[in-house]
């Protein structure tokens, strides 16, 4: 194995772990203050310089390279295409992650891959077959394991929560379906520059909308805990993720990250104290292994998974 490859995993492996701690940063948060809102805003301006300075970048290499710059309509549907996956699947993930637990909230977006495979078969002449479909059932399966262990702690509070992060893994996956067009057309620095801007913008407009005004007060740590998790948790892991898949495949990197879940659950006992039983561990195990089987099957070609996923690879 060569060096390049033994990078490109490193990386993988390094931004799968980062993304996991997003929900960690947001519960520390919401110990001081319960606002998804304000701390979708501020984590949005702690990335949104990163993100714009890779679009000014890209756009002034291309100039000076005397390449064409995307037509205007091409721009604009990455701003929509942005919108969706990286506002409204952030906003209702956030907020879902007032009601549910961090470890609960990464098993139910872990299984977005499921339904980006339905609806690309709905809609997108996609394909379903029996592995994948014997994945799904193994996914939910473990799934309904955990929700159905959380409901008689948590109540209402469980079932809103769960049904705002399945919304979130939901409209991520209708970006994910969307994005490969036009990662195609921009190149997956561009686009991803592009869509994470926007969506910046319309979280910070967002926040100051509802709460009518532009009072971004909260104490010190979580202001802290906002800009850890714009950057160690959406910016660093997001180039990591593209120098892996510049190395080794995209399958390759979608198989390590299914190491998310398990830090994220191992983050959330250490840190959070949250509990963690044998049911908990069984519905773990059956939503890992159905992602990874989904995975291990899925034959679309590596150049295409490439440019599906260079986006980014986790939700929100």
């Amino acid at each position: 194995m060569n060096r390049q490859t033994l990078l490109g995993y490193f990386y993988a492996a390094l931004g799968a772990a980062l993304f996991s701690t997003k929900a960690i940063f947001i519960k520390l948060a919401y110990m001081d203050k319960v606002d998804a809102a304000l701390m979708l805003a501020l984590r949005m301006v702690t990335a949104v310089p990163f993100f714009l300075g890779t679009v000014l970048f890209v756009v002034w290499q291309s100039k000076r390279q005397g390449k064409p710059l995307p037509p205007p309509r091409i721009w604009l549907a990455a701003i929509l295409v942005g919108f969706i996956g990286y506002y409204i699947s952030a906003l209702l993930d956030f907020e879902g992650l007032v009601y549910i637990t961090a470890q609960l909230e990464r098993l139910v977006l872990f299984t977005y891959p499921v339904m980006v495979m339905v609806l690309g078969w709905l809609f997108f002449d996609g394909r379903i077959t029996p592995m994948g479909c014997l994945g799904a059932a193994i996914t939910y399966a473990g799934l309904l394991v955990v929700f159905l262990k959380a409901l008689p702690e948590g109540g209402h509070d469980t079932v809103i929560g769960t049904a705002l992060v399945l919304g979130c893994a939901l409209t991520f996956s209708i970006y994910q379906l969307f994005a490969k067009r036009y990662i195609g057309i921009m190149g997956s620095l561009l686009f991803t520059g592009v869509a994470l801007t926007s969506s910046a913008v319309g979280c910070i407009l967002h926040y100051i909308i509802t709460s009518g005004g532009f009072d971004f007060s909260a104490t010190t740590r979580f202001y802290w805990l906002a800009a850890g998790c714009g950057f160690f948790a959406t910016v660093l892991p997001s180039f990591l993720v593209n120098a892996g898949l510049s190395r080794v495949s995209a399958q390759a990197t979608s198989m390590i990250a299914s190491i998310s879940p398990v830090i994220t659950i191992s983050l959330a006992v250490w840190i959070l104290r949250e509990k963690f039983t044998w049911v908990d561990a069984i519905g773990s195990v059956l939503v890992i292994l159905g992602i990874i089987l989904f995975a291990a099957t899925d034959k679309k070609p590596d150049k295409e998974k490439k440019a599906i996923m260079a986006g980014e690879i986790e939700p929100a």
